[in-house]
């Protein structure tokens, strides 16, 4: 177990390649240049010379293609490191096998969510005959300002606490970076953002779409569908030829949306919040 530099981003991204979707955000990470931007943050399990598996470990813990003996040395690592992070996500089997490891000392969580389904879709939805919201389109650097109470209020609904406290500088920029990359849709209606999604990872050819969120006033009256149709139509058109997320099982509205759009179930996520 090591740390990756950059000579070894092929070989990073090749054990990324072997399931795009459950690693589209560590591929994402390489791709933007981690292995040098973020030294140490990417670690490498190997055996009998060749890369087996990863874990990307930042703010958060995300393994990639782990078997048992990479989880047991990746969680031995991380407990060496003293590190603690905001959440531990990405393939069920390799979170629970992480979690049991690292949780006499880092736990208790704070939630577990224990089966987020991983749907993904190559499918454009305009030939499901689905109608596309033609007001969802990508935010404009100028709109900061609007897509931000719309990404704090989803992420507060979604993880149970606001995405900062005090300054909003880092928060501001994140959401810039998003924008000023054409990776967050938006739909704006009376100078406020009523819809939102952002593509938070692209890599191989998949995007990995998150952060979606309607309006609580305009809910439940049939809007969400044709607005991520819209997105998920804008992303396969410009961007990747497949379009992937998870969701909480419990989201039951959340999953009949993305039903309707063309997604299936093509594995399981399990997210620790701590």
């Amino acid at each position: 177990m090591r740390p990756l530099s950059g000579a070894d981003h092929e070989a990073a991204l090749a054990v990324c390649a072997r399931d795009r979707v459950a690693n589209a955000f560590v591929a994402a990470r390489i791709v933007e240049g981690s292995l040098r931007a973020s030294p140490g943050a990417l670690l490498g399990h190997w055996s009998e010379g060749r890369l087996r598996g990863l874990a990307w470990v930042s703010a958060n813990v995300v393994p990639v293609e782990l078997d048992d003996d990479g989880v047991t040395a990746v969680a031995s690592r991380i407990i060496r490191m003293r590190r603690q992070c905001a959440s531990v996500f990405g393939p069920s089997e390799q979170v629970a096998g992480l979690w049991e490891r690292l949780s006499p000392t880092w736990g208790p969580a704070r939630a577990i969510r224990g089966h987020q389904p991983l749907l993904t879709t190559t499918t454009p939805p305009s030939s499901l005959g689905l109608a596309l919201d033609p007001d969802v389109r990508p935010a404009r650097i100028d709109e900061v300002e609007l897509v931000l109470p719309a990404a704090a209020h989803m992420f507060t609904e979604e993880i149970g606490y606001p995405p900062y406290f005090g300054s909003d500088r880092g928060y501001r920029a994140s959401i810039a970076a998003l924008i000023r990359a054409g990776h967050t849709f938006v739909k704006v209606q009376d100078g406020e953002v009523v819809f939102k999604a952002d593509v938070g990872s692209l890599a191989l050819g998949c995007a990995q779409v998150q952060g979606v969120w309607l309006h609580p006033r305009l809910r439940g009256q049939g809007l969400s569908v044709p607005a991520m149709a819209s997105v998920v139509e804008q992303v396969l058109t410009s961007m990747a030829d497949e379009v992937s997320l998870y969701v909480n099982d419990y989201n039951a509205a959340a999953r009949a949306t993305y039903d309707r759009c063309g997604f299936h179930e093509v594995g399981s996520f399990t997210t620790v919040l701590l």
